[in-house]
């Protein structure tokens, strides 16, 4: 069946793209499936407008189905008005409302991966009515193949005329993230089509270090990745110098231990337990588990009071971050203060109440967390943003500041990346720094050895850099820093 509406959108663009942002519309408009893997602040919201607007046009699809992440609808809707005359209906998780927007004359559903699943049988019979054309944005959504929502992608794929999937960092955290993302498009042609199989080939295991023969096998998989994919993807870094962006810088800063702090975290370390304060009363803290104690030494070396409500002095990163806030407030520029934890986020926006801080992190409702993102973007005072990577790492373009701190960070490479270049992006016309607070001789040097290895690894995997330059720059010491925090062989599971 064809949609034919009484008055049809202008389907012309409101700007100009870039040389870069054309000619990838070029390479991918026509093909039945694509991916668009342009790093992260390359502007691919523009791209896939662009796309939308050339498949209405040219009538490849009578509709496009557009979805995104939750916490970025408010944010696509802005876009689609700033970059063309589209007005999308959105599908959200009220299904009374859902019925309409499936019954509209529209060309453009916008809508985020839960309604998808949650609307999965009536968008099935939706797909069976139009001709319609899919772009998921953020497409690491679905690298896990063994989620519900996943799942649900895979299963609607082959009714969509026209599918493309966009981020950029396809490599999420290990290579195989990369294997549901791809099986989405073209149904397990290009990679294997057992995720197993695959999964062993590119897993960056702890094991490397020690083993050479797997090292070079692993290397060799690692390499022939991006060429397997790349008929059908395109993808442009920064360091591709196809727009000017401003230089970033990175610098680590080394902190000290206070005393209760360091206690603290020899207790979990050697002990596996520590006794601690929940909810007033002493309580023992088992951290035997491997997971577990990696995640409760990352929280001591940020901040205790995270899990032991008694501790109420300064950590010992608290300093050097206050010092370095006031030297980047003195210069009259605006900072992001990154934190992995939600309790965090709360004690330091409390913290920095003299810079008027604005503050997100999943806690906050939707309403809360855009709120507190127009203060800080439209603000003059409101000087720091204190967030969340998992509520705000996203597509923000926050390029009001260029000094991204964090205060202390996970083990997802992407979390890493795509947080800091909430500021390196375009429109940014300042220096960009990132600073990485580590406490010696703690955890947080086998997480920055981690995230090294991780993002060559990303590197490679996606075609940025040579297998020449990721065997010089490559360290597979990640594995041997871990057995001596743990005291045990072989922890693969961060």
């Amino acid at each position: 069946m064809t949609l034919i509406l009484k008055k049809e959108p202008n389907l012309a663009a409101k700007r100009e793209a870039f040389a870069y942002q054309r000619e990838a519309v070029e390479g991918i408009r026509d093909r039945e499936y694509a991916a668009v893997f342009h790093e992260q602040g390359l502007g691919k919201t523009k791209i896939a407008i662009d796309i939308i607007l050339y498949w209405l046009e040219r009538k490849a699809v009578d509709t496009v189905l557009l979805v995104v992440k939750k916490g970025l609808v408010a944010n696509w809707q802005r876009e689609l008005r700033a970059h063309s005359h589209l007005s999308p209906r959105v599908l959200t998780g009220d299904r009374k409302g859902n019925f309409y927007v499936l019954n509209s004359p529209t060309r453009l559903i916008l809508t985020h991966y839960e309604a998808v699943r949650s609307e999965r049988k009536r968008l099935a019979i939706f797909l069976r009515t139009r001709v319609v054309g899919v772009i998921l944005d953020e497409s690491t959504k679905i690298k896990n193949p063994e989620s519900e929502i996943t799942k649900v992608f895979f299963e609607i794929a082959p009714q969509f005329k026209r599918r493309i999937i966009m981020t950029g960092t396809p490599v999420a955290n290990r290579p195989f993230d990369l294997w549901a993302q791809i099986r989405f498009l073209d149904g397990g042609k290009a990679l294997d089509d057992d995720f197993a199989t695959f999964q062993r080939k590119m897993n960056l295991s702890n094991a490397l270090a020690h083993d050479e023969l797997a090292r070079s096998e692993f290397e060799g998989n690692l390499e022939s990745l991006h060429q397997r994919i790349a008929e059908f993807s395109v993808r442009e870094t920064k360091d591709g110098k196809v727009i000017k962006l401003p230089a970033k810088v990175v610098r680590r800063i080394d902190t000290d231990w206070e005393p209760r702090q360091l206690d603290l975290y020899t207790q979990i370390k050697n002990e596996l337990r520590a006794v601690v304060v929940k909810d007033g009363l002493p309580t023992e803290d088992d951290a035997e588990e491997e997971l577990k104690r990696l995640l409760r030494l990352v929280q001591v070396t940020s901040n205790p009071g995270l899990i032991d409500e008694s501790y109420t002095i300064d950590p010992g990163k608290w300093e050097p971050l206050e010092a370095l806030i006031d030297e980047i407030l003195a210069a009259g520029e605006k900072c992001i203060v990154w934190t992995s934890f939600t309790e965090n986020a709360d004690w330091l926006a409390t913290k920095l109440q003299g810079a008027k801080p604005a503050k997100v992190h999943g806690k906050l409702t939707m309403e809360q967390r855009n709120r507190a993102v127009e203060i800080f973007l439209a603000d003059p005072e409101c000087r720091v943003l204190v967030a969340t990577p998992g509520a705000a790492k996203e597509g923000l373009t926050l390029t009001v500041a260029n000094h991204v701190i964090f205060f202390d960070r996970g083990f997802s490479l992407d979390d890493y990346l795509q947080a800091q270049d909430r500021i390196h992006r375009v429109s940014q016309e300042k220096t960009c720094y990132v600073y990485n607070l580590i406490m010696r001789d703690s955890i947080d040097e086998w997480v920055d050895e981690l995230l090294q290895a991780k993002r060559l690894a990303a590197q490679l995997a996606q075609g940025d850099i040579s297998l020449d330059y990721y065997k010089s720059q490559m360290s597979y010491s990640y594995g041997e820093i871990i057995r001596e925090i743990l005291g045990i062989e072989n922890p693969e599971r961060a």
